[in-house]
Parts: structure tokens; sequence; C-alpha cells
């Protein structure tokens, strides 16, 4: 089952500086403020940001039940891997996949 759209990550040059500027478009504090992701939480939707990766885009999350058969389903429909899936602790899956636009789209689960 696809939860839709609940986490967007964005690649960062300035930690502090984004962290700030997301903190006053957001009216929330960071519920995680770490060195390598900080994370605002707003509702049911979670805002990421992370240290630069010069290959990323802001990428947006769909929540879904099996990442194996969602990532398939993208690569059969002409996407291409970006991260594999991998385990980021906590029992939850990420994968990523370029589309033939040239869009990033992200997969998560939790397990």
């Amino acid at each position: 089952m696809n939860q839709g759209v609940k986490t967007i990550i964005c690649p960062v040059k300035d930690m502090a500086r984004a962290k700030t500027l997301f903190r006053t478009l957001l009216s929330v504090e960071p519920y995680a403020d770490q060195p390598y992701y900080v994370g605002f939480k707003v509702g049911d939707q979670d805002i990421g940001l992370v240290p630069n990766n010069p290959e990323a885009g802001m990428t947006a999350f769909y929540h879904v039940s099996n990442i194996k058969q969602s990532l398939q389903s993208l690569l059969d429909a002409g996407s291409q891997i970006l991260q594999e899936i991998k385990d980021v602790g906590g029992g939850r899956l990420i994968a990523s996949v370029r589309d033939p636009d040239g869009n990033i789209i992200g997969l998560i689960q939790d397990t």
C-alpha cells in the first residue's frame, strides 16, 4: 500500500543557514538536529535537511509497504537506480531512482 509522500529531503550547502530558514518557514523547531540530518515535522510530513550531495536534488519519498515491489515497478517503467535498497536503521529501508524525465523519486519502507 502506498501511503503517499510523507518525507522530503533537501540537500543543503550551509546547514546552519538552512536550519534557520526552515525553522522560520515552518514555524517549528527541529525534532532531530545532527550534523548529518536536521529533521522538521509538520503534521505527518517530515522535512529533512542533509549536507550537500552534488548528485542529489530535493527528493520526495513515497512511503510504501513493499519497497522491493515498488522499486521494481519504477525500474520497469524506465527509471534508473540512484540508491539501491539500504537499511538506514530502526527498520527503515530507503531507495531512490531517477525517472525518465530526470526527477528523483525516493521510497521508504518502515518494517
